[in-house]
């Protein structure tokens, strides 16, 4: 087996590698484009960092021959998972290397700041001594705000309490018992952004969280409240934050992340020097974490490329490819089905309860349930969600998961359905395989439906009443959203009913108020699968 490394590797990393006796290793850091597409074919697997882009015009040179691309950390977004997956590729990272150093980051950033210690810095080595002019705060008893309390978020977590920070947390995804137990209180976003002396962030950015921090939500904030983001670019509004800054109304900001990395060097954030703290997105970077990093990522290729072993991989479970080959329908129709739920689901998760009735109860059904909580849990979580850490990551948050099985498949040779039990009540979705190969989505909350799960979907529950389909659909079709397919359920003549618009590109808050307003109209949600 042949394995090229494009980004550089640590050196107890490259030795297991060697070690293996079955793997040749080839280090070609800063590789120019070209080369590389010219070479790749000749190679079984490829590790990679953030430097090298594996994009579809990558993965169509490899000619096939290529089995796996590891990614040594966290982050995937140079990858096309979706085209390398297509093709047979399996897509690693290493998910928990990281945690441990990004937290760290946090909590160093945020005493950068409340001490002004690069400010000083720079002021002694400029030849002045200004005690006076670098008095800072102390973080001893403040009020931690913490936006997320994914992996990453509770580690940080734990260090604010080591400092006898009061910590408040606001997840959406996590119960009051969860947090208890952490020792934080679980507060909503409002309550959290009204009440924190400091705030740090760690979601992931999605159409949710981008600008979650925004000029309305500082106008809320106590005045001298200190931001601090090392999640993502994109969650803080920067131009806002640049504002709030000159105006005085937050009383510092610390920031590892940019929506544009790097961002420009005139970026009017570099024009305040006072009461800001920057860094390169370092949140990784460390020794350890890179070391760390480089050992779990070549243990992982030589279990796959000499063992079958699949380990920490963001597009498959861990599976022999002999049982891959035969629950492959299966594992992508539990994923789906998870996914939507965890996008249809609000308040804190209970219990998630999965139902496995017909053949498919024949399989050992655990690599499913895992397919299901990755699903769910990736589009509400701060880090990387894979078939290893996704069980975890629930037990962490307090969710509680159940499955059954029942040889008795009702109208289906088989029948799979997940139930998610929330604060805030109950939601059901049922699915199916038509076919071999075929998923699809054929009963929600109790709609008979039949779905096919992929894309971006526009849910609307409505009054069955004549017209209504036709408002929606020339509404959508006047703001130029082009309608793919249109899949329609009720309860029964003049009852509830449900349609499942699958669109071409996502459409704006604005249409969904827009949709809201139509008579007979009950809920809209967009997600995507």
């Amino acid at each position: 087996m042949r394995v090229l490394i494009t980004d550089g590797l640590s050196k107890e990393g490259l030795e297991i590698l060697k070690s293996s006796g079955k793997i040749e290793v080839d280090v070609k850091k800063g590789i120019e484009k070209e080369e590389l597409l010219k070479i790749i074919k000749n190679y079984d697997g490829l590790i990679v960092r953030s430097a090298t882009k594996a994009t579809q015009q990558l993965i169509d040179a490899t000619d096939g021959n290529l089995k796996v691309i590891g990614r040594a950390g966290i982050g995937v977004d140079n990858i096309d998972i979706p085209y390398a997956t297509k093709n047979g590729i399996v897509v690693m990272n290493t998910p928990e290397a990281n945690a441990i150093t990004t937290a760290e980051h946090a909590i160093a950033i945020m005493f950068a700041l409340a001490r002004k210690i690069p400010q000083a810095h720079n002021s002694l080595l400029s030849g002045k001594w200004e005690r006076d002019k670098f008095r800072g705060k102390e973080v001893y008893g403040k009020t931690f705000g913490i936006i997320g309390l994914g992996n990453i978020g509770k580690l940080v977590a734990e260090r604010a309490l080591g400092l006898k920070m009061k910590v408040i947390a606001c997840d959406p995804f996590i119960t009051a018992e969860a947090a208890s137990k952490l020792g934080v209180e679980l507060v909503e976003l409002e309550g959290l952004i009204e009440n924190a002396e400091i705030i740090t962030i760690h979601t992931p950015l999605t159409p949710e969280t981008k600008d979650l921090i925004n000029k309305d939500t500082f106008a809320k904030m106590k005045e001298g409240v200190i931001i601090i983001n090392c999640a993502r670019g994109g969650i803080v509004n920067e131009a806002d934050l640049v504002v709030a800054l000159k105006e005085g109304k937050i009383g510092g900001a610390a920031l590892d992340v940019y929506v544009n990395e790097p961002p420009a060097s005139d970026h009017e954030l570099f024009s305040i020097d006072d009461n800001v703290v920057f860094t390169p997105h370092l949140g990784a970077s460390t020794q350890e974490a890179q070391e760390k990093v480089g050992i779990a990522m070549a243990q992982q290729i030589v279990d796959f490329l000499v063992n079958g072993v699949v380990t920490n991989a963001v597009n498959m479970p861990s599976l022999s490819i002999e049982v891959l080959k035969r629950m492959k329908p299966y594992l992508i129709l539990l994923e789906k089905l998870g996914s939507l739920q965890g996008q249809l689901c609000k308040g804190g998760i209970k219990e998630i309860r999965i139902e496995y009735k017909g053949d498919v109860s024949e399989f050992d059904v655990s690599p499913l349930t895992v397919a299901a909580l990755k699903g769910f849990l990736t589009p509400i979580m701060d880090v990387i969600v894979s078939y290893v850490n996704a069980p975890v990551i629930a037990k962490d948050k307090g969710i509680r998961v159940v499955e059954s099985k029942s040889s008795d498949s009702e109208d289906y040779t088989s029948l799979v359905t997940i139930q998610v039990k929330t604060d805030e009540g109950k939601s059901r979705v049922s699915g199916t395989i038509f076919g071999r190969v075929e998923p699809r989505i054929v009963a929600v909350n109790g709609f008979p439906i039949d779905v096919i799960p992929e894309g971006y979907l526009l849910i609307n529950e409505n009054s069955d009443k004549p017209g209504f389909i036709g408002a929606l659909c020339t509404l959508l079709g006047s703001k130029n959203v082009n309608i793919a397919r249109l899949h329609l359920g009720r309860e029964s003549i003049g009852g509830k009913a449900i349609s499942f618009i699958n669109i071409d590109s996502p459409v704006s808050k604005e249409i969904e108020q827009e949709i809201s307003k139509l008579p007979d109209h009950i809920s809209v949600t967009q997600v995507k699968l």
